[in-house]
């Protein structure tokens, strides 16, 4: 997930879109659970990256998740 971070931190751009795609991903109620902060669950993680390589355990491809937030941006 670090070269993930430090992709998106090279596209200030994408900053905005980032930040809200991980809000929206964020389960009800996240600021009751450690770590106190919005990120997806983990069992939505391991579904999106299942559906996205075939492997619940796999790290995504930075250039996937910038690709993934272009389209966001375009189409959100």
């Amino acid at each position: 997930m670090f070269r993930v971070g430090v992709a998106v931190l090279r596209r200030p751009g994408l900053w905005g879109t980032a930040v809200r795609q991980g809000w929206r991903t964020a389960p009800h109620g996240w600021w009751r659970r450690r770590p106190f902060l919005p990120l997806p669950s983990g069992d939505y993680l391991r579904f999106r990256l299942l559906t996205q390589y075939g492997d619940g355990d796999a790290r995504p491809d930075p250039a996937d998740v910038i690709a993934y937030l272009e389209w966001c941006r375009q189409y959100g």
